[in-house]
């Protein structure tokens, strides 16, 4: 049985309130772009000055949201593993070694267990990005760069749901991802070589073509 029609001023309220939901979080990544530049260009050397991968970790939406700021680096040319943190203090720590570099995502920056395996990086002697709003808590305190996630207000009609802290955690992520790609003049064709499946696979495996470089923010066609 299909539901009841909805009232038109239930209805009007309800696509309302998404629009507003996506202002909201719009805003909270302008800000947020305003804000971190100095803390990315710290992040961005310390993850190339790493002769390992990236280990990003984080627990609940936040870790959520780390493996797809894993996926990511890793599919554009940044080695890079998400390692859950409760795992981690059962035996998946093991996956860090001293030659990586660690994203660490808590939006309170603590949350226990992955301040518990911030410690157990410190101790191996691997650097720690800290991605929390309180440049005070536990996860900053243990961390060598701070990036500021912090938002005025959560996205949800309540302010309560994790919304706008979250799809700015990711925007900071795939910030990373952009400067990084753009420093390592990662091509069209490395993104073929590491991704061949799917629609896109199909796509970047068409006819012989140009390739693609990226530099400077801008894309550039590079001869054959």
């Amino acid at each position: 049985m299909g539901a009841e029609p909805l009232p038109p001023a239930a209805l009007e309220a309800a696509l309302a309130a998404a629009r507003e939901s996506m202002l909201i979080e719009a805003r909270a990544i302008a800000r947020t772009a305003d804000i971190v530049g100095p803390a990315l260009a710290d992040a961005i050397g310390v993850i190339r000055g790493a002769r390992g991968r990236v280990i990003v970790s984080g627990l609940g939406k936040s870790g959520h949201i780390g493996a797809k700021i894993a996926a990511t680096l890793a599919s554009t040319g940044t080695p890079a593993q998400f390692v859950h943190s409760t795992e981690a203090l059962h035996g998946d720590s093991g996956m860090a070694t001293p030659d990586d570099v660690a994203i660490l995502i808590s939006n309170s920056g603590e949350t226990v267990e992955v301040c518990h395996f911030a410690s157990m990086l410190n101790a191996w002697g691997v650097p720690i990005i800290a991605m929390a709003r309180n440049p005070g808590s536990t996860l900053v305190r243990a961390a060598q760069v701070f990036l500021d996630i912090s938002v005025e207000r959560e996205a949800d009609p309540l302010g309560l749901a994790p919304t706008a802290s979250t799809a700015t955690t990711l925007a900071v992520g795939d910030a990373l991802a952009a400067a990084l790609m753009t420093l390592s003049q990662f091509t069209a064709e490395d993104f073929a070589a590491r991704h061949p499946g799917g629609s896109l696979g199909v796509q970047l495996a068409g006819p012989a073509r140009s390739g693609v470089r990226v530099s400077g923010g801008e894309r550039e066609e590079i001869e054959r």
